[in-house]
Order: structure tokens, then sequence, then C-alpha cells
């Protein structure tokens, strides 16, 4: 039996079939299972509804907003660009904070979310080629392919093919947490499980790697809803 915290469905319970021995009628225990669980299902469903909050009370995607973006706070400038066919996206350094600017062409149908997106994606695909190349030869490991993906449960992920596939929303939080991520993955290539010998890897490139693991998850929901989306979803079984 399993319940997911899922922040558009809401307390998702899933159960075996009622072929199964022993679950011909499981509503008993299904109740017995959440009811086991109550502390913990309040306390993710009232942090998610925090975090919602806090996220909306920023503006969203409007002009004046305020964004994240390489773990600092942007003020979004969104305006209409007649000279351009294509929209841009503009980092810019302000007195008070930085500033996102964001100038639509009439003849750029995309959505602000969507614009940004791309934008973002593009960063990210860079800082991340970055930090391999800062860490890749002191770990000796190469990655055979490198994917900027929307993962949607994991930050990154690495495959025994040596594929290394990583989320473009880790730009939006600290360098160091994305740098963070990078080095995970990395030592898989190395230790493909999660014991003593992979951590002391990670740990002579990202000593610090235990916080910025932490700040992932304690923002994930943020992170995954900063364009409209809400995805992170809390998990337990038994």
């Amino acid at each position: 039996m399993r319940v997911v915290i899922d922040p558009a469905k809401g307390v998702i319970v899933t159960i075996p079939g009622p072929d199964r021995r022993g679950w011909a009628r499981p509503d008993p225990l299904i109740a017995s299972f959440l009811g086991g669980r109550e502390a913990w299902l309040r306390r993710h469903l009232a942090r998610q509804a925090s975090e919602r909050a806090a996220l909306a009370a920023r503006g969203g995607l409007r002009d004046g907003a305020t964004f994240r973006y390489r773990g600092e706070f942007h003020r979004l400038r969104i305006d209409a660009s007649a000279g351009s066919r294509r929209s841009t996206v503009t980092r810019v350094g302000g007195e008070r904070e930085d500033e996102l600017h964001v100038r639509l062409a009439p003849a750029d149908r995309r959505a602000v979310s969507d614009v940004l997106e791309a934008w973002l994606r593009a960063r990210a695909r860079d800082a991340i080629r970055r930090a391999i190349e800062r860490h890749a030869v002191a770990l000796h490991v190469a990655p055979d392919a490198i994917s900027i993906r929307d993962q949607r449960t994991r930050w990154g992920s690495a495959s025994r093919g040596r594929r290394l596939a990583f989320s473009w929303r880790l730009v939006l939080g600290p360098p160091e947490a994305l740098d963070t991520v990078v080095v995970h993955e990395l030592a898989h290539l190395r230790v493909f499980g999660h014991g003593p010998a992979f951590w002391s890897l990670v740990a002579s490139r990202r000593p610090d790697h235990a916080f910025w693991r932490r700040w992932l998850r304690e923002h994930a929901l943020e992170l995954h809803g900063a364009l409209g989306q809400d995805e992170e979803v809390e998990e337990a079984s038994a």
C-alpha cells in the first residue's frame, strides 16, 4: 500500500487489486493506514499550502512580480517588443535588485512561461556543462551523453550507460545546489549505489552536499511551481 500527496490531485492511496488475498474489502485497511500517518499527512499538506501561498504572493508571472533565478529573487519586467519577431529575456542588474526583462514580440505566440522556460533551459544547460567540466576530471569520469529535462521526481539521474540527465529547474536555485547535483551524478559513474564509498566521493568535491541536498528538498515545490506548475509529490508506503 502506498500514499502520495500530489499537489494537483490531493491524497492518493494505491492498493493491491481485489484478487489479492486479504484485499477484497480494503476500506478498513486504508483507514488504518491513513490513521497511522495522519500527522505526516497533515504536516505535509500544511507545508504545501504555506509554500503555495508564498509563491502566489510573489505575483506569479506578472509584470512587477518576483522570480527566483540562481537562488536570488529578481523583479520581473514584462513588456512588448515591437521591433523583434521573437520574444527575448535579459537579466539586468539594478541598483536595489536584479531584474529579468521579458520582451514579448507580437509575432511570437508563446506564453510568458514558455519564453522564460526556453531562456532558463539554455542557462541551465550552460551552467551544468561548466560544472561537469570542473568536476569530471577530478573524479576521473567522463559521461557519454548529457541531457536537460524537466524531471518531476529527481533533480538528476545517471544510467549504467554513462548517460546523465538533469532538471533545468536547478538553475532557479543557488549555483551551489546545482553543483551538488552535478557532483552527485558524476560520482555515480564510479559508484552506482549510495553506500559510504559513494558519499565519500561526493564529499571530496562538495563537503557541504548535505546542506544543498536539504535546500533542494525544502524548496522543491517552489522550484517546480515557478512557472505555474505544481509538481512536488510526498510519498509513504507500507
